[in-house]
C-alpha cells in the first residue's frame, strides 16, 4: 500500500523524529504495568520489548517490509469502518430527497433538529469515551461500536414520525462517537508521526468513498416504487447490515496493540515497538492520572485545536447534512440531485490523499490546512453569490468539499503533539467532541424561514474557513515559541534504541509538556 515511502529520517527541522528498531524471536507474555510506582510511569511496550531478549538492528528494509505487511491489515480495516461511518450519518440527507419528510410528516425544522440531536448525542457519549478508551482494548470497542451503530442504522428503517426518527437518530450518535478517538489512537499506535500523517489520510478518504457510494445507493433504492414498503426504508436496513458485518470484522480481526497482533511475528513486534518509540507518545497505559487530565485544561494548543475543528465542521457539517437538498433546491430532480453530489466524494478523496502524502513528505501541516480552506473560501463564496447560476453553485458545493481533508490534519496533528495516555485519550475525545459542535451549529444555520436559497448558511461557509485559516497559523506559532522553549534542537533522536534507562525514559508515561526531549509538530 505504501511501499515506496521513504525509511523515516531521524530527525527534521519541524521536529519529527524516527529511529531504526530491532527484531527477536522469543515468545513472551504482555504484562500490565503495575507492579510498583515505577512500573506504573512505564508503557505496556517497554515491558514487551524490555522481556523480548536478543534485539538486533532491523535494516531500512525490513522496516519497509514490516509497513507493508501492517498496511494491507489494519488500514482496509479503519477505511471500511470510516467509509460507513460517513454513510450512515448522512443517509438522513440522501433519505430526505427520497420523500422521508413527506412520508413522516416532518415540519418545520424537524429534520434540522434530527441532524442536530445525532451531533449532540454524538458530543455527550466523548464524555465516557474519555474514561473507557483508557481501560478497555481499544480495537474491541471500536468494534463494538460499530456492530451497535450498525443496529441502529437499520432500525431507523422503522421509524414512523419525528419522535422514532430522533430516537434512531440520538443511538446512532451515540455509538458512532466512537470512531474518532479510536481511529486516531490505533493509528498512532502503528506509525512514526510522519508515517501516520498518508495512513490517516487512506482511512479517512473513506468519507469521500462514502459520499460517492451514498449517491449510487440513494439513486438505486429510489428505483423502488413499493408503497408499502419506500426505498429510503431498505436503503437504511441495507446499510445498517452491512455496517454490521465490518463491525464484526473490526471486532475479531483488528488488534488492540501492536503487540496482540496475531499477524507479526514476535521479532517482528518488536522492530515496531523500537522503531515508534520516538514518538514518545506511548502505546497502552491503563493508569488513570489526574494531574494529566488537569493540564489539559491550561493547554494552549488543545484549545486552539479545538476552535479549528469547530470552525472547520460548522462548514462540514453544512455540506454533509444538506448537500444533496441544496443540490435540489437548484431545480434538478431527487435521483438527479443524488447523483450530482457524487462528484463531492471524488473532491474530497483527492484533497485527502493529497495532504496526507504532502504532510508525510513536507510537514507544514498547518500550510495544508490554510491550502485547504482557500478553495472552501472560494465555494462558500459562490454559493453565497453566485445564485443566478446552477453551474457556480454546484461548483461552490464541490470546491467546499476540498475542507474535508483539513480534519484528518488535525486528527493526526492532536495524535502526533499530546503525550500522557490519559492525556491522549481525553484530548482526542476532546477534539472529536469539538467536530460535534460544529457540525450542532453547523446545520442550525440552516433555517425554514431561509429556504430555498439558505443565503445565510452559505455565508456561515466563506467566514468559518477563513477564521479556521487563521488558526492554523496561529497554531503554527505556537508550536515554533514552544519548541523554542523546551530549547534548541531535540535530543530525542539521541536516546533512540540506547539500552537502559534512556530507552526507559522514552516509554515513560510523560506528557508533552513534562517530557523536555518532545517536540511538536507542525
Amino acid at each position: 500500500m505504501d511501499s515506496h515511502l521513504k525509511s523515516e529520517p531521524i530527525a527534521d527541522v519541524k521536529g519529527e523524529t524516527s529511529s531504526r528498531g530491532t527484531s527477536s524471536s522469543n515468545s513472551h507474555p504482555v504484562r500490565d504495568n503495575g507492579h510498583g510506582p515505577h512500573d506504573r510511569e512505564l508503557d505496556q511496550a517497554y515491558w514487551y520489548v524490555h522481556d523480548s531478549g536478543n534485539a538486533v538492528e532491523a535494516t531500512p528494509v525490513e522496516l519497509r517490509r514490516l509497513r507493508r505487511k501492517i498496511d494491507w491489515w489494519i488500514v482496509p480495516i479503519m477505511f471500511a469502518c470510516y467509509t460507513m461511518q460517513f454513510i450512515d450519518k448522512v443517509s438522513l440527507n440522501y433519505a430526505a430527497v427520497m420523500g422521508l419528510n413527506q412520508e413522516l410528516k416532518l415540519k418545520g425544522n424537524e429534520f434540522t433538529n434530527a441532524a442536530t440531536w445525532f451531533f449532540i448525542a454524538f458530543l455527550i457519549a466523548e464524555v465516557p469515551n474519555a474514561i473507557i478508551l483508557q481501560r478497555v482494548p481499544v480495537a474491541k470497542w471500536l468494534g463494538a461500536n460499530v456492530v451497535l451503530w450498525g443496529i441502529a442504522t437499520a432500525c431507523t428503517a422503522a421509524a414512523h414520525n419525528y419522535a422514532t426518527l430522533l430516537t434512531a437518530r440520538i443511538f446512532l450518535g451515540i455509538f458512532e462517537a466512537a470512531i474518532a478517538p479510536c481511529l486516531i489512537l490505533i493509528s498512532s499506535q502503528w506509525y512514526t508521526k510522519s508515517e501516520a500523517a498518508p495512513r490517516f489520510s487512506i482511512w479517512y478518504a473513506g468519507l469521500g468513498l462514502g459520499q460517492i457510494v451514498g449517491g449510487i445507493v440513494s439513486y438505486g433504492f429510489q428505483q423502488v416504487k413499493n408503497p408499502a414498503f419506500s426505498g429510503w426504508k431498505i436503503m437504511f436496513i441495507v446499510l445498517g447490515l452491512v455496517t454490521v458485518l465490518i463491525g464484526f470484522t473490526t471486532f475479531f480481526l483488528l488488534p488492540d496493540t501492536p503487540m496482540k497482533a496475531s499477524f507479526l511475528s514476535e521479532s517482528e513486534k518488536v522492530m515496531l515497538l523500537k522503531h515508534v518509540a520516538v514518538n514518545q507518545t506511548g502505546i497502552r497505559n491503563k493508569h488513570y492520572k489526574m494531574s494529566q487530565a488537569l493540564e489539559i485544561l491550561l493547554d494552549i494548543q488543545l484549545w486552539l485545536m479545538v476552535l479549528l475543528t469547530i470552525l472547520i465542521s460548522i462548514s462540514s457539517g453544512v455540506i454533509t447534512t444538506y448537500s444533496a437538498t441544496l443540490i435540489r433546491n437548484f431545480g434538478y430532480k431527487p435521483t438527479t440531485a443524488a447523483l450530482l453530489n457524487m462528484p463531492s466524494g471524488i473532491v474530497s478523496i483527492a484533497s485527502t490523499l493529497i495532504v496526507g502524502y504532502g504532510v508525510r513528505h513536507t510537514s507544514n501541516r498547518w500550510a495544508w490546512i490554510v491550502a485547504c480552506c482557500i478553495p472552501g473560501i472560494l465555494g462558500g463564496g459562490l454559493m453565497s453569490f453566485a445564485t443566478g447560476t446552477k453551474a457556480g453553485q454546484l461548483a461552490g458545493i464541490y470546491l467546499v468539499n476540498s475542507i474535508t481533508a483539513t480534519l484528518i490534519v488535525i486528527y493526526q496533528w492532536t495524535g502526533s503533539n499530546v503525550a500522557g495516555q490519559t492525556k491522549r485519550v481525553i484530548s482526542v475525545a476532546l477534539v472529536s467532541g469539538s467536530f460535534s459542535v460544529g457540525n450542532i451549529i453547523g446545520p442550525q444555520t440552516f433555517q425554514a424561514k431561509d429556504a430555498p436559497e439558505f443565503i445565510p448558511a452559505k455565508i456561515t461557509v466563506l467566514a468559518t474557513q477563513a477564521a479556521a485559516a487563521l488558526i492554523a497559523v496561529v497554531l503554527f506559532l505556537y508550536y515554533v515559541w514552544a519548541n523554542k522553549r523546551k530549547g534548541g534542537t531535540s535530543t530525542a533522536a539521541e536516546n533512540v534504541g540506547l539500552p537502559g534507562a534512556e530507552e526507559e525514559r522514552m516509554w515513560e508515561d510523560r506528557t508533552d509538556k513534562q517530557n523536555p526531549n518532545f517536540r511538536y509538530v507542525y
